[in-house]
């Protein structure tokens, strides 16, 4: 099973090793895959305090002081963890006016620890270099979750997105007769491979799998799209459609992701 995002690795893990279905060196594992050396910061004094780390320095290796923290804000419940995948004009699941906020929105993804309505703490993912991985850490309000949606009503909403997106590719196979060096498939099995280097937690139900796995598919098409128009000369005007037309498959795909990994359904 794959995954896109640390923040993915960091929430399905840890809340795994919280429903004692995973040990804590799992977690870690599955932090490395990301990078070797895991750095600690606290946005304020008070959040240093929270997670034991003096301030202002951030901790180095901070991968035992990261799941300490976990710990600590989910109140040692899968339940009090959740993952966020925020993008321009759907902040949905974010404190507004946060630090927090701004920073999840910035990097595209986070975890918020801590019950609905209540003073928590948020991590937010940056990498740095190759090998370094840092987290920050924040004070924050966490929001009321609204989970209209079942993992059911999300898996068939993704299989509908996966139906809109054959235009898309058509379109790349059309680019792909013209450019005889583009190798859609190839390309495709590419992007799919860099996402195998991360794994998901066995714990996961098979519905949750099946949620996860049709949105890497259908994240790999339009990367890959994407990757055949660019190469392409298109107008201005066929971008803005294709713009358009991708916009709702990648909000689809963020929001399965986001369900999948934020279900009890494990």
């Amino acid at each position: 099973m794959v995954m896109g995002y640390p923040s993915m690795s960091l929430a399905s893990w840890a809340k795994s090793w919280l429903a004692g279905e995973a040990s804590p060196d799992d977690l870690v594992d599955a932090l490395h895959e990301w990078a070797p050396l895991h750095v600690v910061r606290a946005s304020d004094p008070v959040v240093a305090g929270r997670v034991g780390i003096e301030w202002p320095d951030p901790e180095i290796d901070g991968i035992t002081v990261l799941i300490k923290t976990i710990r600590a804000g989910a109140g040692g419940t899968a339940g009090g963890l959740r993952l966020i995948l925020p993008a321009p004009g759907d902040v949905r699941g974010l404190p507004p006016g946060t630090g927090f906020a701004s920073a999840a929105l910035a990097a595209g993804e986070g975890v918020l620890l801590g019950t609905g309505g209540a003073a928590g703490t948020g991590i937010v993912p940056t990498p740095s270099g190759a090998d370094v991985l840092e987290w920050s850490c924040f004070d924050t309000p966490i929001p009321l979750a609204v989970d209209d949606e079942t993992l059911g009503d999300i898996e068939y909403r993704l299989r509908a997105a996966v139906r809109d997106a054959a235009d898309v590719v058509a379109s790349v196979h059309r680019t792909a007769i013209a450019n005889r060096d583009f190798d859609v498939r190839g390309a495709i099995e590419d992007e799919l491979a860099e996402l195998h280097h991360h794994r998901l937690p066995e714990s996961l139900s098979p519905r949750a799998r099946r949620v996860l796995d049709s949105a890497d598919q259908l994240a790999a098409i339009l990367t890959v799209a994407k990757t055949a128009s660019v190469s392409s000369p298109t107008s201005l005007s066929a971008n803005t459609i294709q713009d358009e037309t991708l916009r709702p498959l990648w909000d689809a795909i963020r929001l399965a992701r986001m369900a999948a990994v934020n279900s009890g359904d494990r």
